[in-house]
C-alpha cells in the first residue's frame, strides 16, 4: 500500500510539474496595442499588426484612450505593447513604470523629433507666389509673440491673440500652459486647447489655405509638417532645472521608444524580439503620414504601401522565415 501510495504521489507531481511548465510557456493569442490618439501611433501600430499577424501568428487588437490611460492599461497587462511612448513628454510616469518593472523598454522607434509652437513660414517671410506680405518680420522666438497679439487675433476675444494648444488629455497641454506663464504671454494671449489632434490640424489647414496667420503646437514626424512649411519658434536651449521649475526652455529631447508589459517576454518571446529589432525615424515616419494626406488613406493602407517601400528595413526587424510569410501577405493587400 505504502509503495503504492508514494507511486501514486510521484505521479501527480509529474502532472503538476508538467501543467505548471506548461502554464508558463502559454502563448498568447491576441496581441493589444497602444492608441493614444495620433496618426503616427497608428502607422507603428498597423505595421507592427501586419507583421504580428502575418508573421508571427497572432491574433491583434487595439485599445484607444489617453496618453495616461493606455499607460495605465500597458502597466497592468490589459495593454501588452506600445508603439511610440513619448518618454520626456511623460517622464515622471514612465520613469516610474519602468522603475517598478511594470513595462520594459524594447527600443527606440525614432530620436529625431521636434515638437513646440509653430507658425506658417509665410508669417514671418511672407510669401510672394501667394501675395502674401510678412505679418510678423521680427517674430522668432516664442516671447516675441508678446509683439505680435493683433496678428494672431483671437475670433471669440478681439484684442487678444490665441495661442492653439494640445488637447487636454495631452500632457504636453499642461506644459504648453505653463509656457504661456512663463513667457509672459496670458494678458496678450488666451491659450486654447481644442479636442483632438484633427481639430488642431483642421484649425491649421483653414489658415495655411486662406494665407492667415496662425500659432499653436505641433510635432514632427507628421504629414503637417512635411506637407506645409511651417517654422519651430526658438526657446532657450533646453536645461533640466529650468524645465522642472517653469518649462521655460525648449522642449526636452525625446526618445520616442516602443515598449512592453512585464510579463510579456515570457508570454510571447517571439513578439518582443521582433519590438526588440524595431527602429524607424522621423523621415521615414512622415513618409506614411505624407502618404495618408496625399491618398486619403487609411494608417492600414498606408502600413502596407510603406512596407512595399521599405522591404530592406523591415525584413531586418524578424528572421527570415518570418519576413517570407509578410512578404507573401503584403504581395495580396
Amino acid at each position: 500500500m505504502r509503495k503504492s501510495l508514494i507511486i501514486m504521489l510521484s505521479a501527480l507531481l509529474v502532472v503538476l510539474a508538467a501543467c505548471s511548465s506548461g502554464e508558463g510557456e502559454k502563448k498568447l493569442e491576441k496581441i493589444v496595442l497602444a492608441d493614444a490618439g495620433w496618426d503616427s501611433i497608428r502607422f507603428h501600430n498597423s505595421v507592427a499588426q501586419i507583421i504580428l499577424e502575418k508573421g508571427l501568428g497572432y491574433e491583434t487588437d487595439v485599445t484607444t484612450g489617453s496618453t495616461a490611460a493606455t499607460i495605465q492599461g500597458l502597466r497592468q497587462g490589459d495593454i501588452n505593447a506600445y508603439m511610440e511612448v513619448w518618454t520626456d513628454n511623460i517622464l515622471e510616469l514612465y520613469t516610474e513604470s519602468i522603475d517598478s518593472g511594470d513595462i520594459i523598454k524594447t527600443s527606440i522607434n525614432f530620436d529625431d523629433n521636434a515638437q513646440g509652437l509653430y507658425v506658417p513660414t509665410y508669417v514671418i517671410e511672407g510669401d510672394s507666389e501667394r501675395g502674401i506680405e510678412p505679418m510678423a518680420p521680427d517674430l522668432k522666438t516664442v516671447a516675441d509673440l508678446a509683439k505680435y497679439p493683433e496678428v494672431f487675433e483671437d475670433p471669440e476675444d478681439p484684442g487678444k491673440g490665441r495661442v492653439i494648444g494640445g488637447p487636454s488629455g495631452w500632457a504636453v497641454s499642461e506644459y504648453l500652459a505653463t509656457k504661456m506663464k512663463t513667457y509672459e504671454l496670458e494678458d496678450t494671449f488666451n491659450y486654447f486647447m481644442p479636442g483632438s489632434d484633427a481639430a488642431i490640424v483642421t484649425s491649421l489647414a483653414a489658415a495655411y489655405e486662406s494665407g492667415e496667420a496662425w500659432v499653436g503646437y505641433y510635432w514632427s514626424p507628421t504629414w503637417v509638417t512635411a506637407q506645409y512649411d511651417m517654422t519651430l519658434l526658438e526657446e532657450p536651449e533646453f536645461d533640466r532645472a529650468v524645465w522642472d521649475e517653469n518649462k521655460g526652455t525648449e522642449f526636452p529631447p525625446n526618445d520616442v521608444v516602443t515598449a512592453v508589459h512585464k510579463d510579456l517576454p515570457d508570454q510571447a518571446p517571439d513578439v518582443v524580439e521582433f519590438l526588440k529589432n524595431y527602429e524607424t525615424s522621423s523621415a521615414l515616419t512622415e513618409e506614411a503620414l505624407g502618404y495618408m494626406k496625399d491618398n486619403d488613406a487609411s494608417a492600414d493602407e498606408a502600413a502596407v504601401w510603406w512596407m512595399k517601400q521599405h522591404e530592406d528595413l523591415w525584413t531586418t526587424w524578424v528572421s527570415e522565415d518570418v519576413a517570407e510569410k509578410v512578404k507573401d501577405a503584403l504581395a495580396n493587400m
